[in-house]
């Protein structure tokens, strides 16, 4: 069923690429305090200390403080393609936008187009012109305060077609991510991807010339095994390896210091054992992610609790760790066919994301496309239930946000 839904994701924000206020609110100029806690010993002057980069920038050690700060309190909503992904390709303002008047706290982006094989960079190409435009929207998504976030679907190194397991040879599944290992025959393919990874992460840049930070999660849902970094293809060991070397060489090799690291599994954890099996360690993850469609897939309260107890877990760690916990992707996905639920943001969706006192940065939505929406925009018949979700105490677009890129005074 994941990998259908996946199918049908991919399938449709290629085509969508193709053709492509409530008093509880807080302002702009909200103020995080900065005093140190003794379950919580963060502060600006000790921040890199439990970053993966000691030598990040400013501005992504700021960010890195302000998400840790605004999880006690809120946590931002985003949107993968926000600002390229409409429902019935109705274009302008993200959906979210013409929803609430207000853009999404989070724009959530992929390498997949930016890595891909086609990608000549000229300026003729369509791969180049996806990088063109994927790193356009990166700057004015920064320029606007938001927090920028971004996934790789990286295609199988074989052929480059697919990044579904489902379409790769027996021999293929089993070899594929092993490959790329050191010492592997594709490794230098992937150190090449990384390459460009780098390039491009490195000309993200602001007004002032600074460089945009950004939040990388390599190899997501790698639990299940519809990707082909899936566990049935790789061991523990395997995929802790590629993730170490992934970041090392990032930060390390290529001299990348704007990046922080989110480690995101799909849902099937319930302990906290569970969860890190596949954990690559302290030292290479800044962000704890789970990605969770099925736990919200018309299931109710009982569904809402469950996810609820799954980001207690990470919320529990990244306490303890002083690291960062985020509902990395989600959502219910509306079409012609499929109706909304009930109240399913305002709801079911907001307890998972505030119940137990469990701290989470963000939530993240994935793309709306012509055919089917995950947040409704102004017109569609929840339109109100998101908005009220949006305007809750603990819910922040991006005029609830702290200045995210400088640390508080």
């Amino acid at each position: 069923m994941k990998t259908n839904l996946f199918k049908i994701l991919f399938i449709s924000l290629s085509l969508m690429m193709i053709t492509s206020c409530s008093s509880d609110k807080d302002t702009s100029d909200e103020i995080i305090t900065d005093p140190p806690t003794q379950d919580d010993p963060l502060t600006t002057s000790n921040v890199a200390n439990y970053m993966v980069d000691a030598n990040a920038t400013k501005e992504t050690a700021a960010l890195f403080y302000n998400l840790k700060r605004l999880s006690k309190t809120k946590f931002a909503i985003g949107q993968q393609d926000a600002f390229n992904g409409f429902y019935n390709d109705a274009g302008g303002d993200s959906d979210i936008k013409k929803n609430t008047g207000y853009d999404p706290a989070l724009l959530g982006s992929d390498f997949m187009f930016i890595t891909d094989k086609s990608n000549n960079n000229q300026a003729d190409n369509w791969f180049y012109q996806q990088e063109l435009k994927i790193a356009n929207d990166t700057k004015a998504a920064y320029a606007k305060g938001m927090i920028n976030t971004f996934s790789w679907h990286l295609r199988e190194p074989n052929n480059e077609t697919s990044f579904y397991a489902a379409d790769m040879t027996t021999d293929q599944k089993n070899t594929a991510f092993k490959s790329i290992l050191p010492g592997g025959a594709n490794h230098e393919w992937y150190k090449k991807k990384l390459d460009k990874v780098a390039s491009v992460v490195s000309n993200f840049k602001g007004a002032n010339g600074e460089l945009i930070p950004i939040i990388f999660r390599p190899f997501h849902e790698f639990d299940g095994s519809w990707f082909w970094w899936g566990a049935n293809f790789c061991t523990p060991e395997e995929y802790k390896a590629a993730y170490q070397f992934t970041v090392t060489y990032l930060k390390t090799t290529k001299g990348v210091h704007n990046i922080l690291y989110a480690f995101s599994p799909d849902n099937s954890y319930t302990t906290e054992t569970n969860y890190l099996s596949r954990y690559p360690g302290d030292a290479y993850v800044d962000i704890l992610g789970m990605d969770n469609y099925g736990d919200f897939d018309n299931q109710s309260q009982a569904g809402a609790d469950r996810a609820n107890a799954k980001l207690k877990i990470i919320s529990d760690y990244a306490k303890a760790k002083v690291k960062i916990a985020a509902l990395t992707e989600t959502g219910y996905r509306v079409t012609s066919s499929i109706p909304p639920i009930t109240n399913w943001f305002s709801t079911y969706l907001y307890s998972a994301l505030t119940s137990n006192s469990i701290e989470i940065s963000y939530a993240m939505f994935w793309n709306n496309n012509s055919d089917g929406y995950y947040v409704p925009n102004g017109s569609v018949s929840n339109a109100n239930d998101f908005k009220t979700f949006s305007t809750k105490t603990k819910s922040a677009l991006v005029n609830s946000l702290p200045k995210m890129y400088e640390m508080p005074k």
